[in-house]
């Protein structure tokens, strides 16, 4: 069985969100602004940490123009503090071993800035499972364009069936345009029901995904 099997990080691989939001905060702490519950920060995450910062800026009232400089004072926070709280999420790195000795090749295409990205798998001792990680600033172009997508699997130098596994109506979006199988996990940061978002299938528990790429394969 040969297959590519590209993966979203955030809310799919691992459960970052407290990263994330301490980083949020600490950028509202440096200008002064009370910081914001950690359920409110997740309603932001999904397109990449420069929409994390205009959503955060929106829902505080802060003025727009100061956007760029916010951006990278966030970066900056979170790139001092990636793997703080950050956690693969139950069972995924037996089921990335799994795939591996099924035969698949694994990547990641995730919206986070590609050098946190690849911290977070170093530090989680996920790396070796990847054989390409392009992040939001790895192209030009990021989710939903197809063409992030299609990039990290041309980059995994594999032919074979293609699958994209996330956890948001972002990654769905991505699967749909690109026209790829979407397996989609339900316990991460999506904001809709599972039933409205487009997906091929599934899973809740990070350890049924092998089996779930065997049949999607076989079909």
């Amino acid at each position: 069985m040969t297959a590519a099997v590209v993966f979203d990080l955030d809310g799919t691989l691992v459960d970052s969100l407290g990263d994330l939001a301490a980083a949020a905060n600490r950028t509202l702490s440096d200008v002064g602004h009370d910081p914001l519950a950690t359920d409110i920060i997740k309603g932001f995450v999904g397109n990449g940490l420069p929409k994390l910062v205009e959503r955060m800026i929106r829902h505080c009232g802060l003025p727009l123009d100061r956007h760029a400089e916010l951006t990278q004072l966030t970066l900056n926070h979170y790139n001092s503090a990636a793997s703080e709280t950050t956690v693969p999420y139950p069972g995924i790195p037996e089921a990335l071993a799994k795939l591996q000795q099924m035969g698949c090749v694994l990547g990641v295409c995730t919206n986070k800035p590609e050098t946190p990205a690849r911290h977070v798998l170093e530090a989680l001792n996920l790396s070796r499972y990847f054989g390409a990680v392009l992040g939001g600033d790895s192209l030009s172009t990021r989710k939903p364009d197809p063409n992030h997508l299609f990039a990290s699997f041309d980059a995994l130098q594999t032919s074979g069936p293609r699958l994209f596994v996330g956890d948001s109506e972002v990654d769905a979006e991505t699967a749909a345009r690109a026209k790829i199988p979407f397996l989609l996990f339900t316990e991460g940061y999506r904001k809709t029901p599972v039933a409205e978002i487009p997906h091929t299938l599934a899973y809740g528990a990070s350890q049924d995904l092998p089996a779930l790429v065997a049949k999607l394969i076989k079909s």
